[in-house]
């Protein structure tokens, strides 16, 4: 298992007084952001009155021979993360979320799980750290594994209460926090739905690998590549306008119009998705998707992070994960990736945790993605990668303006900083074998090599295509 997939995080949250079982089952999604489906959640308390501090997610593993070590490794990363913010659980809150298979109920859902739970709270109590409560969600009820008095929790569970009726939701509504949905429809957002255009973005994708890859391959002295990379990102911003303006018109100076709201939200979902597919052609697409496989090209798109270029940005990128279709599919670690960034960038966390997730359920070595992930995942601020992509961005700009003669007023500017990258690398631990950093240290090209995999392309996108991570 890779200890990436799990999300931690420290939360800040109107202050709120949770009694008894029933209201921490209704306070998870806003913990989250989301509804978690098949999940595992531990949430840390800290101090005599268990305020919430950071927690832990993670699929339930199908198989109960990985419970164990499961458990072991969840209780490790929230203990572990609350000892580098400084501050160490008291106490963790455990949940078990999963919904009922065909013909099964709720209770045996929670029967079939008790023996997880058990291992959570030894693992937990292995580390002098108690479990307070265990509960199990799933069909509409909650069940508690840790509460033996029947009035208060029933051995058929309890049902949920309805949604924004609680104090939770209130407080919740008040302060500004959105729950998105489930954890599902959330991932939905990021993967191929399948139909008949699937064969056709097939082919297009197969023809883009043939035609762009020899060109990164077979050249010298990285020409093709260059040539590659500008092309990508010329159209990468020409289909980026689009989601701004869809009509194509533009202002004065070449100016698009004002960005349009973003489209995301109730049960117009699915349908924004389908009209942002509309926006990109399948060759354009196929183009796009083989061309951010290349590392300097993925982390020049990344500099679209903020304003209308983030929100448009974060569009673009869903729709290129959802055309990685089969084979593709280890393709969309790219997209996936600077959608988790754009995401984060943008203060949507829950979003990037999901997409930063799935990159890394694609290409668990994805560095670019493992690094952001635990960026994220332990609250940091992302303006210091912001900081080092406009720096990088502008002195490029001016390397550009010196290299075509420049006024001396625009040489003036060409102050490229020596130690701007080496700043923001710090040394950290290793963990699962590579080298893992705070968010100072995050820097999308990772220590990939600089140029592709050897060997010629084939159908379904061959590794050897692409040029690092």
């Amino acid at each position: 298992m890779n200890a990436n997939h799990h999300e931690s995080s420290d939360l800040s949250r109107p202050r709120i007084t949770l009694r008894g079982p029933a209201e921490l089952a209704d306070a998870l999604p806003f913990v989250l952001g989301f509804h978690p489906t098949d999940s595992v959640v531990l949430v840390a308390l800290h101090g005599e009155h268990g305020r919430f501090g950071g927690r832990v997610r993670l699929g339930i593993p199908r198989s109960p021979r990985e419970w164990a070590s499961t458990a072991d490794h969840l209780a490790e990363c929230l203990v572990e993360g609350g000892e580098r913010s400084g501050s160490r659980p008291d106490g963790i809150v455990v949940f078990l979320c999963q919904d009922p298979a065909a013909g099964e109920t709720g209770r045996r859902v929670m029967e079939r799980l008790r023996p997880f739970a058990q291992r959570l709270r030894t693992a937990c109590g292995a580390l002098d750290i108690p479990v307070y409560e265990a509960l199990c969600i799933s069909d509409g009820l909650y069940f508690s594994y840790c509460c033996p008095d029947a009035r208060c929790c029933p051995p058929d569970g309890t049902p949920l209460a309805l949604s924004g009726t609680t104090v939770m939701a209130a407080t919740a509504a008040y302060a500004g926090v959105q729950v998105r949905g489930s954890l599902r429809d959330m991932e939905r957002r990021f993967q191929p739905s399948g139909g008949p255009r699937e064969e056709e973005q097939r082919t297009a994708l197969d023809a883009s690998a043939a035609e762009i890859v020899p060109r990164i391959l077979e050249s010298a002295e990285d020409e093709g590549r260059a040539e590659v990379r500008e092309t990508t990102l010329r159209l990468a911003r020409a289909v980026l306008r689009r989601f701004v303006n869809p009509t194509g018109e533009t202002g004065r100076a070449g100016r698009t119009a004002a960005p349009t709201a973003p489209r995301t939200s109730g049960a117009s979902t699915a349908e924004s998705d389908a009209a942002d597919d509309a926006l990109v052609g399948t060759g354009e697409a196929a183009a796009l998707i083989i061309g951010l496989q290349d590392r300097a090209t993925r982390d020049r798109a990344a500099e679209w992070m903020e304003g209308w270029e983030g929100t448009a940005a974060l569009r673009l990128w869903r729709v290129l994960a959802r055309r990685c279709v089969a084979p593709y599919q280890e393709h969309a670690a790219a997209p996936l990736t600077l959608a988790g960034w754009t995401a984060w960038s943008t203060g949507d966390e829950p979003t990037a945790r999901v997409a930063l997730g799935l990159a890394l359920d694609i290409d668990p070595e994805y560095v670019f993605a493992r690094l952001l992930h635990q960026a994220c995942n332990e609250g940091l601020d992302p303006e210091s990668l912001r900081s080092c992509l406009r720096t990088e961005r502008d002195s490029r700009l001016a390397s550009d303006q010196a290299a075509s003669g420049p006024a001396p007023r625009a040489r003036m500017r060409v102050a490229r900083p020596e130690s701007s990258r080496q700043t923001l690398r710090k040394p950290g631990r290793r963990t699962g074998g590579a080298e893992r950093r705070s968010s100072a240290g995050v820097r999308p090209g990772g220590p990939a090599a600089s140029k592709p995999g050897s060997g010629s392309p084939r159908h379904g996108g061959h590794r050897g295509s692409r040029s690092g991570r």
